[in-house]
């Protein structure tokens, strides 16, 4: 058996993986055009972007969430586990309307924890195996693919064939996290659209741009899920391939 195509160095990967890693590179540009585009538009009112989170975050009865100051550039984010909204120094003081939008789209994620938002409980159950999985599952899989090329001992080759079918379970775990993640990214962007228009945080011109932050966002959410699904198709696909009969 060739060790090339044990590892993967084939059609698989060019065809299945390689389209999906140029979109997430397009929609990574794009998601840092659209914010630095944005990022020089004020928002009308001169709302900040933590401000404009006290403000969603007192509209919808939340009073338990700090909001704290990060470095780094979009590397905003809210966590469940101690209640903290984050936001990045790109987003905390700016007052455009790019900031103002992506610490609304956080800001959408502490309401959904607040509301019990299942998709959100359902990937906060799966990222523990998900992050196991991401890390160590394809490299078991690879490595028991590699391993069942080389030998030619049959009880070896089964235990190789093992290796690679709890690589692909782990990472089937990971694949099925950033799946989850979509509903919970679009529904906290939709939740941040709706809040800024009911609360006059933004007026309509404004959240025209804002939409387009978000959605460029959201595309590097799509684009890292059909990477992860290629890839798993991909590992299944070795697997099945390198068979013994």
């Amino acid at each position: 058996m060739n060790f090339l195509n044990a590892i993967g160095l084939d059609w698989y990967y060019l065809v299945l993986v390689v389209p999906t890693l140029i979109l997430s590179l397009i929609a990574s540009a794009a998601v840092k055009s659209r914010f630095e585009e944005y990022s020089r538009v004020p928002s009308k009112k001169g709302v900040s972007g933590a401000q404009a989170a006290q403000i969603l975050m007192r509209a919808n009865g939340i009073s338990d969430v700090r909001i704290n100051h990060i470095a780094g550039n979009l590397t905003d984010n809210y966590n469940s586990g101690d209640k903290t909204l984050n936001l990045s120094s790109s987003t905390y003081s700016s007052t455009s309307i790019a900031a103002v939008g992506v610490a609304a789209h956080e800001t959408g994620h502490a309401i959904q924890h607040k509301t019990g938002y299942g998709p959100l409980g359902l990937r906060h159950s799966l990222y523990p195996v998900a992050n196991i999985g991401s890390r160590f599952g394809p490299t078991l899989a690879i490595l028991g693919l590699i391993f069942g090329a080389a030998t030619q001992n049959q009880a070896l080759y089964g235990i190789s064939g093992l290796v690679v079918k709890i690589g692909i379970i782990l990472y089937a775990a990971a694949v099925l996290f950033y799946l989850v993640t979509l509903p919970v990214e679009f529904d906290a962007s939709r939740r941040a659209l709706v809040i800024l228009r009911e609360t006059g945080t933004l007026d309509s011109s404004e959240l025209e741009g804002v939409k387009k932050v978000l959605w460029a966002a959201a595309m590097t959410y799509v684009a890292s899920a059909l990477t992860a699904v290629a890839s798993l198709i991909r590992l299944v696909l070795l697997s099945r391939r390198n068979r013994r009969n």
